[in-house]
């Protein structure tokens, strides 16, 4: 039998994981799994089991949202690559974005025996100042409305919980100045909303076409959202995000790299899949030369 980890937090999302455990531990068995479950105690408690005690396991399993996904991966690519098991993720968090990479089932139990038997696949993990994330570093406009957002909002009210915080930031739209190192060349200019990622989806909507976004390719996507000066410089901005067509003169810049590094004019917050990231004046930005090996579905 195959000695499986499974990582789960109770409270992500509406709490539907625990409904559901006992459903998702007999997906487990009948895929011929020892499980160990642990179920997360507060911030960071992810990251944590994922560095200390995954070494020992042949796989893991990841329940939770973004923020979950996010320390059980910097947990695991702490660890030396000779002793990092492969993941399983099923999505029980609001929003969920990097699940729409994984062609996932829809039901849990299912998303179990997928994550305990499904074949691995390598992915491109990011890496900020020493910090790993899965699918995109961000700054700018509305990235604090994920980790701002009190749980009990986001399990009461969902998405709506993500909208009425964004709307409250509204009129406090900044732009920050800043120097983007890339391998293709430089940028500079005054940014309202930066991103690096690897992702066909961020917020349901955010990232380069979907066609352009090959999750192990060693290549992180950036877009970058100039500052409007008038109203229609904001309104070619919005409509070149919706379409993912970022042309001359829309406003919005859409590259790839392997390598980026920024240089602020002042410190900025930055967000790390969803995940407050801290705040950096000068910061490099890496796809992580060994990638991550995760349990996709079918295509």
């Amino acid at each position: 039998m195959k000695k499986l980890l499974f990582i789960y937090n109770p409270h992500a999302g509406r709490g539907q994981a625990r409904g559901k455990l006992a459903g998702i531990l007999n997906s487990f068995a009948r895929s011929d799994c020892l499980t160990t479950v642990y179920p997360t105690q507060g911030p960071g408690d992810a990251a944590w089991a994922a560095r200390e005690l995954a070494a020992g396991f042949d796989r893991v399993a990841c329940c939770g949202g973004d923020g979950t996904l996010h320390e059980v991966v910097d947990g695991l690519m702490s660890l030396p690559d000779e002793v990092r098991p492969p993941l399983g993720y099923i999505p029980t968090g609001t929003t969920n974005d990097y699940a729409r990479n994984l062609s996932l089932p829809r039901e849990m139990e299912d998303m179990a025996a997928l994550a305990a038997s499904g074949t691995p696949r390598p992915v491109d993990v990011g890496r900020l100042e020493g910090e790993h994330f899965i699918y995109v570093a961000a700054f700018g406009a509305f990235t604090s409305v994920a980790y701002d957002t009190p749980q009990q909002f986001k399990n009461m009210f969902g998405h709506l919980a993500y909208v009425l915080k964004g709307v409250a930031e509204v009129a406090n739209l900044k732009s920050y100045h800043l120097r983007l190192e890339h391998d293709g060349g430089v940028l500079e200019g005054d940014y309202l909303f930066g991103m690096v990622s690897n992702t066909i989806s961020v917020g349901g909507i955010l990232g380069l076409p979907a066609e352009e976004v090959v999750l192990d390719d060693g290549l992180l996507e950036a877009v970058l959202v100039e500052m409007p000066r008038t109203m229609m410089e904001l309104n070619n901005a919005i409509f070149a995000l919706a379409r993912h067509e970022y042309s001359e003169g829309s406003g919005v810049i859409g590259l790839h790299s392997r390598h980026f590094h920024i240089s602020c004019a002042e410190p900025v917050p930055f967000t790390l899949d969803g995940e407050f990231g801290g705040e950096h004046q000068e910061a490099d930005i890496d796809a992580v030369h060994v990638p991550m090996k995760i349990v996709y579905g079918e295509e």
